[in-house]
């Protein structure tokens, strides 16, 4: 469905009295399960109170935790919550908000550059390289059991054989490494 909000503007979520709660981009109502899937694809969305037009996507995204905490998905320890809790009406509470933001946002660049080392770890690995060998020759076996419904030109076999002899020499090369690394 196309949206309507412009690109880069928030999405406007109306909470009505009666608790529901309404996407004015899609034109339908959303549970708070629908608002935390759109926080986990990184949809920005602000909540409005229909009869006030006040803010307040800070109670619902709070909501939204206590949700996710009674269903057994704890993530937040006990210690936590009671740090948190005492820090309410503490000269640290007003430190509190950028403290925990700048936290989440070396939290998130460190999964960044973690996913980001394994990924490049997992192209450098010859074992990676060997399971793609592995499977384009089990594929090619697949292939050759499958009953052709037509007979294969004479290049279409040359190329095959010319794969066959690249796919044999690869693994060769691949042996080689594998050798050299065990010593």
């Amino acid at each position: 469905m196309a949206r309507k909000t412009a690109e880069g503007e928030p999405i406007i979520i109306k909470k009505y009295a009666n608790r529901r709660l309404y996407n004015t981009d899609t034109s339908s109502y959303i549970t708070l399960d629908d608002l935390a899937k759109m926080v986990r694809e990184n949809i920005d969305f602000n909540v409005l109170d229909a009869k006030s037009g006040d803010d307040i996507t800070h109670t619902i995204l709070t909501q939204i935790i206590v949700e996710e905490e009674s269903h057994g998905s704890q993530m937040l320890p006990v210690s936590f919550l009671r740090d948190l809790i005492g820090m309410y009406g503490n000269s640290m509470q007003a430190m509190m908000p950028s403290y925990l933001e700048a936290s989440m946002a070396n939290l998130r660049k460190n999964r960044e550059q973690i996913q980001s080392a394994f990924t490049k770890g997992m192209e450098a690995n010859p074992l990676a390289a060997m399971a793609e060998a592995n499977f384009k020759m089990m594929q090619n076996a697949a292939e050759a059991f499958i009953p052709a419904t037509r007979k294969a030109d004479p290049a279409e076999k040359a190329g095959q054989q010319d794969d066959l002899a690249e796919m044999r020499a690869q693994m060769a090369a691949m042996q080689k490494k594998l050798d050299e690394m065990s010593k």
